[in-house]
């Protein structure tokens, strides 16, 4: 299964546009988080991005609540928002879990969650599947400008617990189109250009 995987477009829409693009290549679009800015300007990107019609899951990032993007992305027919809950493309179990994990340092406009909380959102995460995050696992792809490590440990946990194939997060943005291997999991951290994977999901 081919995967168009981006995150962080912050209301980019030339690269929105490039994403509605590429997704005629691809099996399932995956769109990890922050489209908007600080809760501001939803639709410059999910207006465009509407035109995609492959199967798209898509998780709230820090700047924008689950709810949020749920209107923002009503007449984005192909699209599901996923939030402590999965669905299944192709018999392929997806899982999401949005927001900033662990708390940021933004403020009360950010949108966060502790690992307390992050790990009951994890909770129904199948095995063998694609897991969608706005936060990446803790020391894997998320490292900021001064590379300080600032991933999530439930994340990590539940990644080494359950072995998703592809793990989809963005969040750091020092870290964009890094990938690493986690036990049998790839953990790509997006970024909003846009990244292809192809997993063999046999």
């Amino acid at each position: 299964m081919k995967f168009l995987c981006f995150s962080d477009l912050h209301r980019n829409q030339e690269a929105a546009r490039n994403l509605v693009r590429l997704a005629d290549d691809v099996d399932v679009v995956i769109g990890a988080g922050d489209f908007a800015n600080r809760h501001e300007g939803l639709a410059d990107t999910l207006d465009i991005l509407a035109d995609i019609d492959k199967p798209s899951i898509l998780v709230p990032g820090n700047g924008e609540t689950v709810d949020e993007l749920r209107a923002a992305t009503a007449g984005w027919k192909s699209a599901s928002v996923l939030h402590g809950e999965g669905c299944e493309h192709a018999g392929v179990p997806f899982w999401g879990v949005g927001g900033g994990i662990p708390v940021t340092p933004f403020g009360d406009w950010s949108y966060d969650f502790d690992e307390t909380q992050a790990t009951e959102l994890l909770g129904g995460c199948p095995e063998d599947g694609v897991l969608v995050v706005h936060s990446p696992p803790l020391d894997t792809v998320d490292r900021d400008s001064g590379r300080r490590v600032r991933g999530s440990e439930s994340i990590r946990e539940c990644v080494l617990a359950k072995r998703p194939r592809l793990v989809v997060c963005g969040h750091i943005h020092d870290d964009w189109e890094k990938q690493v291997t986690l036990e049998s999991s790839l953990v790509l951290n997006a970024g909003p250009r846009g990244v292809v994977v192809e997993i063999d999901f046999g």
